[in-house]
């Protein structure tokens, strides 16, 4: 919508900046817009997919033809030479289509397919997050996904790292939805030849990730909402390195219940932003993760 966007593109790039452009799909993303991004530099496009069918994404985003118009573009980047992937919400009404959903990323050529779990904040709240074992076996199945040759990454779903870890460890989940999801996803791409290919950054909120709203207000992501200060009245770096909530968020003594005892806190940590929006707490335990501890000794529960 800015008039400017382009310029600040292009000064950003001017100075050596990363630039990841997340676009909404609308007519002004077309393809003068994507050749324009790839020609100054734009490192990555990114567009949410959050359903394998219109009527799912669709209804989701409140715009008939936004679907296709999704798919479109994200096959028209890989022509164009813009790299680009694709960012999936899961929740209730999509959690199925999973399997098709990742078969479109890779269909298009996408360098990377991003899951995010949901925070229920803002227009979030209102949508229906998984339980604590779907989730659980969703990330099960992100794994194997992975296999795929299309890298796999995470927001707000750091258990994802555990899971990488524990299967790698060589558990084997034989969960309901999860059987289903991964019989889907051979039945569409076939059978596992590739070793697992993850996008696994140790990162969470305050930890090597920092929001910065429209007018100055700084945040320690943009799912966790505890004001840290406000630019340029205050430096950036300062805020990251000195205000007390950053460095709270950064330090693993902090945690609290499970996530306090758990042997993965230091990997994982679980999403601070999870807790504040559930609990209203950003130290309290993570209420999307299953995982218990007992004794230190890790225990799963049972996720058939």
């Amino acid at each position: 919508m800015r008039t400017d966007f382009f310029d600040l593109v292009k000064y950003a790039k001017d100075r050596g900046i990363y630039v990841a452009v997340a676009a909404s799909v609308t007519s002004k993303l077309n393809e003068g817009a994507l050749s324009l991004m790839r020609d100054l530099g734009v490192d990555i496009l990114s567009v949410s997919l959050d359903g394998a069918i219109a009527e799912t994404h669709d209804r989701l985003r409140g715009i008939a033809g936004t679907w296709q118009a999704t798919v479109d573009i994200l096959k028209m980047a890989n022509q164009l030479g813009l790299k680009a992937q694709a960012n999936t919400t899961v929740m209730r009404s999509n959690m199925d289509e999973l399997p098709e959903i990742f078969h479109i990323v890779r269909e298009s050529r996408a360098v990377a397919w991003e899951v995010f779990f949901l925070i229920r904040t803002g227009r979030g709240a209102a949508l229906e997050a998984l339980q604590p074992l779907e989730c659980e076996e969703v990330m099960n199945f992100l794994y194997d996904a992975a296999s795929y040759s299309v890298p796999v990454r995470t927001a707000e779903g750091p258990s994802f790292r555990r899971i990488r870890l524990q299967r790698q460890q060589g558990l084997k989940p034989a969960g309901a939805f999860y059987m289903r999801l991964t019989s889907n996803l051979r039945a569409l791409e076939g059978e596992v030849n590739n070793q697992a290919t993850f996008k696994l950054t140790q990162t969470g909120d305050g930890k090597g990730i920092m929001f910065v709203a429209h007018n100055g207000e700084v945040y320690p992501s943009g799912f966790l909402p505890m004001l840290t200060g406000k630019v340029p009245e205050e430096s950036l770096t300062s805020i990251y390195k000195s205000n007390p909530l950053f460095v709270a968020l950064r330090d693993p003594s902090r945690l609290k219940g499970r996530c306090g005892r758990c042997e993965y806190r230091t990997i994982c940590g679980g999403s601070r932003s999870r807790a504040f929006a559930e609990l209203g707490d950003p130290f309290q335990e993570d209420p999307a993760c299953p995982f218990l501890i007992t004794n230190a000794e890790p225990i799963l529960p049972n996720i058939d």
